[in-house]
């Protein structure tokens, strides 16, 4: 079985309860559940959530939802704790909670990036990076080899000096054994100094391969952001109509 699973914890540093924003009528990670029920791949999207405040925002929603922890470091041990009780899921999709506009399209080829045997973990990156994503450390910079592995995730951008950059997506997909045993690899140093998950797999040499895609992802971390996911919403239902 492939098994979605959007890790939403309410207590967000940046943005408080950036989750549950109003965004067109309905909580943010509502939207974000809507568009990761619609890849075709995925045969169950579950929500992870830490908090009671959650669950009470999402009750009138017919969303498959979890309690955990509240004293997970990562998306990603949250996930590894939820798989505690799920036990026939093979791929497991780590869809973050604060993109409401992720293209299932995306999700879909993290899912297929497993067809390689190789691959124990694999993220999206893009190649819509922009002059002001470089300098912006809210955007996530991915550094991939010739072999389209992830050889390094950076927010300064200016202390790089090998491969090829992209904007880091943040969507994870991982099999079963390699999602076991990042949750038992106790986080480094440079994942908690960053705040980059990703960057206990790469510590303890756990390649990462890279889906390249051209999507143009539009994370929330700030007002500003919600503001502007609102006007593109706003857009799309207009052409919709149209």
């Amino acid at each position: 079985m492939n098994i979605g699973i959007i890790p939403a914890r309410l207590a967000s540093k940046r943005f408080p309860k950036k989750i549950l924003a109003d965004l067109n009528g309905k909580p943010l990670v509502a939207h974000t559940i809507e568009r990761a029920q619609k890849a075709k791949k995925l045969d169950r999207v579950l929500l992870a959530i830490d908090s009671e405040e959650t669950k009470s925002a999402l009750e009138n929603y017919d969303f498959d939802i979890i309690m955990t922890s509240q004293s997970h470091s990562s998306g990603t041990d949250r996930i590894a704790e939820v798989m505690e009780e799920i036990h026939d899921a093979e791929i497991i999709i780590n869809i973050q909670a604060d993109e409401p506009l992720i293209d299932p399209y995306v999700i879909d080829s993290l899912v297929d990036s497993f067809e390689d045997e190789s691959v124990r973990m694999s993220t999206v990156v893009s190649t819509k990076l922009t002059v002001s994503d470089l300098l912006n450390p809210n955007v996530v910079k991915a550094i991939i080899d010739e072999k389209k592995n992830a050889v390094e995730f950076k927010r300064n951008i200016f202390d790089v000096e090998i491969g090829g950059v992209y904007r880091h997506v943040g969507a994870y997909g991982f099999c079963r054994e390699t999602l076991i045993q990042y949750y038992n690899l106790a986080p480094s140093d440079r994942e908690l100094r960053t705040s980059l998950e990703q960057l206990r797999a790469l510590d303890n040499n756990i390649p990462i391969r890279a889906v390249i895609t051209d999507y143009d992802s539009v994370s929330v971390d700030t007002l500003d952001d919600l503001a502007k996911v609102l006007k593109i919403i706003e857009k799309n239902l207009i052409d919709e109509k149209t």
